[in-house]
């Protein structure tokens, strides 16, 4: 990892120590995941078997998973490994049912009543990586709030291994959710799947979860075609920023900056603190971490793009992070609270030397699908709101269009909207008439 002095760079050199690795979304990545889109599309499911066969080098039989796989992976996992989905589940759905919505009525003025109703969508498609690892975890992110939004239509897709059956773990988690409609799909077939419908996949209003260039750049696709489906946000590869002072433990800042590089080649960690000597401590904790894990040489990669950086103060790592909007933020500090009230971007916020970032990928009880690549300026993580609709309703009574009616009236035609004028105007004179 390189190390620099913040105040000792231009701007120029301050944005590439902060420049993200570039995305592969290449023309030709773009136009190969137009015609996997155009396959599946034309195809259906012949052509996502064929798809699977090349991609995943599985043969299916059915791209649906049986009542009789979910039993047989729920016989398969260790009891250790179940009662630790079912805790986690247990955590994220606390606290994603008291982050819900809720709906709302207010009297703005005397027979005026505006309300805010919710409604879930319809169908909704969440897709579950299985890449370089399965990941159970992702099922109970998407599949927790979804419940609790109230949908009951959803599609689960997660790519089969070469024995053609989906990760015991992510079944398991899939069915605590309720979820019971799973295909052995991955890839950008899978996004195609959902987006447009094939003979056995329904097709789904918005699709949800994180994936690999070729996954995100499908969801990026059928979200830009109005006859394809909406998506959860913008994703690219993962990344951490810690903040750090003299009493944080550099065996924990080092840990923390690895396990965001062992995601993947392209994922971020950054170090911001005021404390040189800090900086050479973590360097060297870091080097022999990485030595003892099966990734290493990934991670290796990864922190090739990422930096340990001194800073003047602790407020100027805030504002620091703050333009580069991370994914997750880790602020161990002697007294992370202080620092809280100054940070305005940032997908996930774990505060003091016991909060790992970690427990939020698992089973502290937020979300793991945040926004990356500096979406955190803009977007939030996923949540409950995010597989439900809003809609807003106002009912007025006689003597509440009498009220705010002229207000109407004189706003319409200022705006030159004579019919809208009239709209109101023609119920106000009924009243007159009547009166």
């Amino acid at each position: 990892m390189k190390q620099l002095d913040w105040n000792s760079l231009d701007a120029s050199s301050r944005s590439a120590a902060l420049a993200r690795p570039a995305q592969t979304n290449s023309a030709e990545t773009r136009a190969a995941v137009a015609r996997t889109i155009d396959a599946v599309r034309n195809g259906g499911d012949t052509a996502l078997l064929d798809l699977t066969r090349r991609y995943d080098r599985c043969e299916l039989d059915s791209l649906r998973v049986s009542i009789e796989e979910f039993d047989a992976a729920e016989q398969a996992l260790s009891t250790e490994l179940k009662q630790a989905i079912v805790d986690a589940h247990g955590r994220i759905e606390l606290f994603h049912r008291a982050c819900a919505l809720q709906s709302i009525k207010v009297e703005t003025a005397p027979g005026v009543v505006c309300e805010r109703i919710l409604r879930p969508i319809a169908r909704v498609g969440l897709y579950v990586p299985a890449g370089a690892a399965p990941l159970p975890s992702t099922a109970l992110m998407l599949g927790v709030p979804a419940s609790i939004a109230g949908c009951n239509d959803v599609v689960l897709c997660s790519p089969p291994r070469l024995d053609g059956r989906c990760d015991e773990a992510v079944l398991f988690a899939a069915r605590l959710c309720g979820i019971d409609k799973v295909f052995k799909l991955g890839g950008a077939q899978a996004i195609a799947a959902m987006a447009y419908a094939t003979e056995s996949v329904p097709r789904c209003d918005k699709l949800f979860g994180p994936g690999n260039v070729w996954v995100t750049e499908a969801k990026v696709q059928v979200a830009a075609d109005p006859r394809g489906a909406a998506i959860d946000m913008p994703a690219g590869p993962s990344e951490v920023l810690v903040i750090a002072d003299a009493k944080a433990n550099p065996e924990f800042v080092a840990a923390d900056l690895l396990a965001q590089a062992e995601h993947g080649a392209d994922s971020q960690s950054i170090l911001l603190t005021p404390n040189a000597a800090l900086i050479d401590e973590v360097a060297t904790r870091i080097e022999a971490q990485r030595q003892r894990i099966p990734r290493a040489d990934i991670a290796a990669r990864s922190l090739a793009h990422g930096c340990l950086i001194k800073v003047d103060s602790l407020a100027e790592a805030v504002a620091i992070s703050n333009d580069y909007a991370p994914e997750h933020l880790i602020i161990n500090c002697e007294k992370p609270r202080d620092l809280l009230e100054s940070v305005s971007s940032a997908g996930s916020i774990f505060l003091g030397a016991w909060s790992p970032e970690s427990v939020g990928d698992y089973c502290s009880g937020t979300n793991h699908v945040l926004p990356t690549y500096g979406a955190a300026r803009s977007w939030s993580g996923l949540s409950v709101a995010s597989f439900q609709k809003q809609m807003t309703v106002q009912e007025l009574s006689v003597n509440g269009l009498r009220t705010i009616g002229p207000c109407a009236v004189t706003l319409a035609r200022a705006e030159q909207l004579d019919a809208h004028a009239a709209a109101v105007s023609l119920r106000l004179e009924s009243m007159e008439n009547a009166a």
